[in-house]
């Protein structure tokens, strides 16, 4: 099973500064994944040619479910409003996302806590520190069908805040609330932590450790792909790595995985491997 996850920035090139919907559709495509979490997706939105990035990512992959969920509605950086999840399908959002070609048994959207008040920031190359609003944050939760054992997978895909401390905070919470979740869980995405403090916070374990950010010359990992098991080495790593792709100012992070065939799990899942080979 091939996981993914890839800040898109809105779909936007730093080369040319426009996005382009084709190339991204083939940039989503480049990464033949099963799961992939996206984030910083626009639906509606001008910048982006109005187009539903989500949708035209998932006829891209190939990938028969996905779920956008919306954070806010508005344009970050303009004027806009936090989501509450009763938005109409039409309108101008921007969240995230998760695509998969696996059959999806349940979804779940989880909402973060957010720093509601204006916040001095201290940027990079900056004398002063700058008053920044945070975007609220969510993850989009989907428990998938694992194609070797035939045994239940919950992945989870999100972007945490940049805010100083408050990105562990909502870490934490969002791993509490994915505990009691079917089979080992798999949590993806621009967490703003690097990996050490990613572990600490969701008491997971990195499956991939590799420079992101930014796209250029990646210097820190801002993205991950964590898994908590409930016994160790229920997942293994197969390969893993960091692509960069014509887009964005993050690289994606691609990792293949194999889940053993004896799943022994106390919370009513199949423990029963069904044989067949993983992708």
């Amino acid at each position: 099973m091939r996981l993914a996850t890839f800040n898109i920035l809105h779909g936007r090139s730093l080369d040319d500064d426009r996005v382009d919907v084709d190339r991204f559709a083939a940039a989503v495509a480049s990464l033949d994944a099963d799961v992939v979490a996206l984030q910083e997706v626009d639906r509606a939105q001008q910048r982006s040619a109005c187009a539903d990035l989500t949708a035209v990512a998932a006829e891209a992959l190939g990938a028969r479910e996905h779920r956008f969920v919306a954070a806010l509605h508005g344009t970050p950086g303009l004027t806009w409003m936090a989501a509450t999840g009763d938005d109409q399908p039409d309108s101008a959002a921007y969240g995230v996302a998760l695509l998969s070609r696996l059959p999806v048994s349940s979804w779940q959207v989880v909402r973060l806590p957010t720093v509601s008040w204006t916040v001095p920031v201290l940027f990079p190359g900056q004398r002063r520190p700058k008053l920044v609003r945070d975007e609220p944050r969510v993850a989009v939760v989907a428990t998938v069908t694992d194609p070797g054992t035939g045994n239940p997978v919950t992945v989870a895909g999100t972007h945490l805040s940049f805010l100083p401390g408050w990105g562990s905070w909502q870490l934490r919470r969002l791993s509490r609330s994915l505990r009691r979740s079917p089979g080992p869980v798999v949590l993806m995405g621009d967490l703003n932590l690097e990996v050490e403090g990613a572990r600490r916070a969701s008491g997971m374990r990195p499956l991939v450790e590799a420079d992101t950010f930014p796209a250029h010359a990646p210097a820190r990992q801002l993205d991950h792909v964590l898994v908590g098991e409930q016994r160790p080495g229920l997942v293994q790593v197969l390969g893993s790595g960091a692509r960069r792709l014509p887009l964005s100012d993050h690289l994606a992070l691609v990792v293949d995985v194999r889940l053993a065939q004896e799943v022994d799990v106390s919370d009513g899942s199949s423990a029963a491997a069904r044989g067949g080979r993983p992708r």
